[in-house]
């Protein structure tokens, strides 16, 4: 007993640490098509305190065994370094072939391992933004769990939208903050412009764009990308592809035979 216990007080906190993050990535290979299980194994989050990965599980599923890019904004553990990257791992559980990337306004630089990869910075902050899209290259999967600052998850989504491959998905997590005044939003006006909702209901337009009756109308690269948006509770889901289906009634923006 006592050789136990001068080894536990002879292994430093941040070691500790590491065997704990350890274990749970073992035990999660058990459930390895679980997604909440895996959730509550990593302890994120994500699952029991919100109810995402049921969500996940089913627009996921197709990525699970493919070699994927997955960005996450947001390590989680706030300031403290040494404190985070619950869903990281989950997600390097769950996806066994694919590679992890994160952004964090901390140093996160302790959490990182294999396939995991974290930088430091802002994301809305276009040199870190580059720096990782140069590097890395396109991704498959794109998930905002950042600041949740109404302006900070609009600006993000413009910038890395193009950096998503086709056929990729764009999550925004906590979209709640569309409705709270210190992030920006309103729950009065739900029309305010800059809010997370306002910005994204007005995009379901860009699905229809071939039905405008607007002549000469010049497509956005939103018209020609989003393909489907799925809204959930505190969620969002975008997909990216070819929006060219074209309508049944109008062509070229203009009602056919006059």
């Amino acid at each position: 007993m006592n050789l136990v216990k001068n080894l536990k007080n002879k292994i430093s906190y941040k070691k500790k640490l590491k065997i704990i993050y350890k274990l749970r990535s073992l035990k999660s290979l058990l459930f390895l098509f679980d997604l909440n299980r895996q959730a509550l194994i990593h302890k994120t989050d994500k699952f029991g305190y919100h109810f995402y990965t049921p969500h996940y599980q089913k627009h996921f599923k197709n990525f699970q065994l493919k070699k994927i890019k997955l960005l996450e904004i947001g390590v989680g553990g706030y300031d403290d370094p040494v404190i985070g990257g619950n869903s990281l791992r989950m997600w390097k559980s769950f996806f066994p072939f694919g590679k992890i990337f994160s952004l964090d306004i901390f140093n996160k630089k302790f959490l990182q391992e294999s396939r995991i990869k974290i930088y430091q910075g802002s994301q809305i902050d276009e040199k870190i933004l580059t720096e990782i899209c140069n590097e890395v290259g396109d991704f498959d999967i794109i998930i905002d769990d950042g600041s949740h600052i109404n302006m900070h998850v609009i600006e993000s989504f413009e910038f890395l939208f193009p950096k998503l491959k086709k056929g990729g998905i764009y999550v925004i997590e906590d979209t709640q903050t569309s409705y709270w005044k210190k992030y920006g939003g309103s729950s009065t006006d739900f029309n305010k412009k800059g809010t997370i909702y306002n910005y994204f209901k007005a995009l379901i337009d860009s699905l229809n764009n071939e039905e405008f009756v607007i002549e000469n109308y010049i497509k956005t690269y939103y018209d020609k990308h989003i393909v489907s948006m799925h809204f959930y509770h505190n969620l969002i889901f975008i997909y990216k592809g070819d929006n060219d289906e074209p309508s049944n009634y109008i062509l070229n923006n203009s009602i056919k035979n006059g």
